[in-house]
Parts: C-alpha cells; structure tokens; sequence
C-alpha cells in the first residue's frame, strides 16, 4: 500500500492487528503512525543501523519519531544498539541478532535432493554462482572456459528469457535446466533457468560465488550459501551487509575486485583442501553460532502476553 495518511487508516483498519511486526530497513511513517494510534503493539525486527542514516543527522526529526513509535526494537548487533543509545533512541532495544540466520539453516536442515543437478556435476568439483548479474557472470567467464574440470553452476538473478540468451551468450558451452535432458557429457555450465531453486542447489557446492558486489546495490544473500560449511566468495560492494563483513573476519569469505582476484581465490580453494575446509567450517560454525533470534523474540512476545485476549 501507498504510506499515505488515509490509505495508511485504511490497511491498519481492514487488517485489524493484535500485534505488527515490522522488519529491518523501510519505515513507513503514516503507517507506523497508525499503528501507534490504534495501540497496537508494534515490533521491529532485525533492525540494524548505521551512523550515515537519516535517523541520525540533524534533520532526522521525523526518523526518530518513527523508531519512537516501536513497542521494542530487536537490533542485530552490539553497534545499532550502541548508535541508538548515543542518540537516546535504546530505551526499548535489544540485541537479539538477525532472524534470517535461523531461516537459512532451517531451509538447509529441510533441503530436498534434486537429482538431475546431483547427477550433471557427478564426482566433479562444483562452484554455485548465485543471484548473479552481467557483471558478475563476465568475471566468471575466463575461469569457467579454463577449467572443464568444474562443473559451473549460474544461477541468474533476473530469469526472463531475454535475460537467460544474454546468460548462455555469456556461456555458450552452457545448458538450462530446463534442458538438462538434452545435456551433454563434456558439457560442465549449467544455467539455472527458474525461481525458488537456489538455497538448495548450494548443498552441491564446493565453493559459493554470491552476486550483486560489482552493483551499487550490493551483494544478494550470503547466509543461504554458508550454512552448507562452504567457502565464499563475493564481488567488492559488500560493506553495508553486517553478516559479509562479519564472514570476511572469521575467514569463511573472501571479496575480489576483479576477474584475476577471482581466479586467484578459486585457484586456491580449489587446489588447496586444508583452506577450502577450513574456510568451510569457518561458515557453518558462523552460522551456527548466529541462531536463536527468532526463538528470543517469540519467547519475548509470549512473556509480554502480546498475543493473549
């Protein structure tokens, strides 16, 4: 809906909630105004915050009368909670993680075994490229036509069929899955050519490229392929994404500028098993470790009785 005042009444109106949840990074003012006026109980989740936000600057007024509107404002990490209390904003945070690690390793505890792509990269080693843009799939490219011996799976961020012939233009030794039939034995690229399939083709990862880091925008999802215990590895735009930093730190993933920095990295993890295991526990253990969030905020809302009539 539009955060407009009347169509803001009107949506909270209609659904009638006995609690919103609101999460991470987009605040709709009229909306959270409405909430609090119809004395809603208002949460937010997995907030995370940085100094170069609007909330605080001197012309953040309006920003702070929205985070004012929460009931409670469950943080990511010590440093939102630190930034709020700096500006007298922490009287109802609390550090309680991010609930998309608790996600990801539910979808991997869950992940279905596809057997076309369990059959196409056999024995053979096996890079996943995930979400990725032209930019990401040109770095790609030189290392995929230098080593036959892995086996490359793309999978595309946009899947529209002008965008798929610019993918296999890209790849031309490549098959779709949606022809995987048609495969033949000396072919190694696969190109994904769906939605939904992508949290688990990770599981036949030997090493994971994430896409989206040669964008303003920056890198997709990075959790969705370290829970499965392997390398990352992910183009430079990253910095506003806590959990890229924070795997870069404990050694589970590794940034490249360029098309050289790429081959240099994958030349390693793929050569090289001590560091490609040790990056890999590095990930699965980072995960691991990071799980609960959503646990706390149910136990949370169930303390306070939120949800009782």
């Amino acid at each position: 809906p539009l955060d407009g005042r009347a169509s803001a009444r009107k949506t909270i109106q209609s659904l009638n909630p006995a609690l919103v949840l609101w999460v991470k990074y987009e605040y709709w003012y009229y909306h959270l105004t409405e909430v609090q006026k119809q004395e809603v109980p208002l949460i937010l989740v997995s907030g995370i915050f940085r100094p170069h936000q609007p909330f605080f600057k001197w012309y953040g007024n309006l920003w702070n009368k929205m985070l004012r509107r929460f009931t409670v404002i469950f943080v990511q990490n010590e440093a939102s909670y630190r930034l709020l209390e700096a500006h007298q904003l922490h009287q109802h945070a609390v550090v309680a993680g991010d609930t998309r690690f608790d996600r990801v390793m539910d979808v991997a505890s869950n992940a279905s075994n596809i057997p076309p792509v369990a059959a196409f990269c056999g024995q053979q080693p096996v890079l996943v490229a995930g979400s990725t843009w032209e930019e990401d799939e040109e770095v790609l490219a030189h290392y995929v036509r230098q080593h036959p011996e892995i086996v490359f799976i793309i999978a595309p961020h946009e899947v529209d069929e002008d965008n798929i012939r610019g993918v296999m233009k890209i790849f031309p030794e490549a098959v779709r899955f949606s022809r995987l039939q048609e495969a033949s034995a000396s072919q190694h690229v696969l190109i994904i050519d769906n939605i939904g399939m992508l949290n688990q083709l990770y599981q036949y990862a030997t090493v994971a490229y994430i896409g989206g880091g040669f964008r303003d925008s920056g890198i997709h999802n990075t959790l969705e392929a370290a829970v499965y215990g392997i390398p990352v590895v992910f183009g430079p735009v990253y910095e506003k994404f806590n959990e890229a930093v924070e795997m870069i730190e404990a050694g589970c993933a590794t940034s490249i500028e360029n098309a050289l920095e790429l081959e240099q990295i994958l030349d390693d993890y793929f050569t090289n098993a001590h560091h490609r295991t040790r990056a890999g526990l590095a990930a699965k253990t980072y995960v691991a470790e990071h799980t609960g969030s959503t646990q706390m905020i149910t136990d949370w809302i169930y303390e306070k009785r939120l949800l009782t009539s």
